[in-house]
Parts: structure tokens; sequence; C-alpha cells
């Protein structure tokens, strides 16, 4: 279910803080362009700790695997990053679908290596989007549906008092890989 309890710019903000807080950097000095490596200087370990001030903000589970690793699993060792550990072209059309079409410099052949500098403040509040999209329509504990965020970043059950549970982001990305090979059959079945 779309949820309309937690808007896009306070996740905006949210990211915002976790990075700044996580890199010790001014909140100022980002914006939802600013990538997460090349402007930010966030290093491979930062991600890990930005996740978890993620999970912690919202009460959801940020994917452990990169998508990558995901459509290797689903399709096939080759499949997105070849054995010269450059991008393959179905690789890159997931990407642009998944990160958005304007990464120009997003190119088959390139480094995998160079995949995570795209990452930006508002790709990752994108992330963070999808996994909340995911709260069901009514609590699993009460079964109502009385939703409501006291604090602005956890949504609770109005009813019984549960925390909401959402799908976890590597379950995410592998319902949304299933759903973008069956309509745009990136992959030769």
């Amino acid at each position: 279910m779309k949820q309309g309890f937690i808007s896009e710019q306070t996740v905006i903000e949210v990211v915002k803080r976790c990075v700044a807080e996580t890199l010790r950097i001014e909140e100022q000095t980002m914006t939802p362009s600013s990538s997460l490596i090349k402007e930010l200087g966030a290093e491979s370990l930062d991600f890990l700790d930005m996740n978890y001030r993620l999970e912690q903000a919202f009460g959801i589970k940020m994917a452990r695997h990169f998508l990558l690793e995901h459509v290797e699993e689903a399709f096939g060792e080759g499949s997105a990053v070849d054995a010269n550990n450059q991008l393959t072209e179905p690789a890159v059309r997931l990407l642009k679908i998944r990160l958005g079409d304007h990464l120009s410099e997003l190119k088959a052949g390139m480094e995998m290596d160079e995949v995570p500098a795209l990452i930006t403040v508002q790709s990752l509040a994108n992330n963070v989007l999808d996994l909340l999209d995911t709260l069901p329509e009514c609590c699993p504990s009460c079964g109502q549906a009385a939703w409501k965020t006291e604090d602005g970043a956890r949504i609770r059950c109005g009813s019984c008092g549960s925390t909401a549970a959402f799908t976890n982001g590597d379950e995410l990305i592998r319902q949304w890989l299933k759903r973008v090979q069956e309509e745009q059959r990136i992959f030769a079945s």
C-alpha cells in the first residue's frame, strides 16, 4: 500500500540527518542530488552505519545486498557483472530503472566498483520510501486499519500500538526484479 504518513521531504530530511551523523558533516552541505561518495566522502563501511541509522529511525530493514548481487542470484553469474568486473547491458538497464534514467555516466562496460559513487541522498531516500510503501493495509496484530505516526518517522497502529512491519529490503528487491523482468523481459527466459 502506498503509505501517506511520512512524506518524501521528511524522509529526505531524516536521510540527510543520518548521513550527516555518520560522516560527521553538516546537513546543509548536502542536497538530494549529492553523491554520498564523490561529494560527501562516504566510504563503504559508512553505508552500514547509514543503513543502521535509517533502520532505527523508520523501523525498517534495509537491503543487505546490492541490486547487482540479487541480479546475479536470480539470473546467474555473469548476468550483471562480466568476468572482467564490468557491468553488462542488462545490468545497466536495471540500474537506470532503479536509480533513474538521468545517470548518463552509467554504461555497459563500466567497472562495477564505480557504481556505488552514483548513490545519492535522493536514491537512499527512494529506497526508504519503497520500504515504507510496503505498509500492510491493516495491522497484522489487531486487524485494524488505524496506522499513525507520532514522531514523523515511525508508523504504529493507533488501535493496538503495534509497530508497523514492512517487507525487508532484500525481499523487496527480489520482488522488484521479478516484476521488472516480467514487464520488460530484460533477461531472455
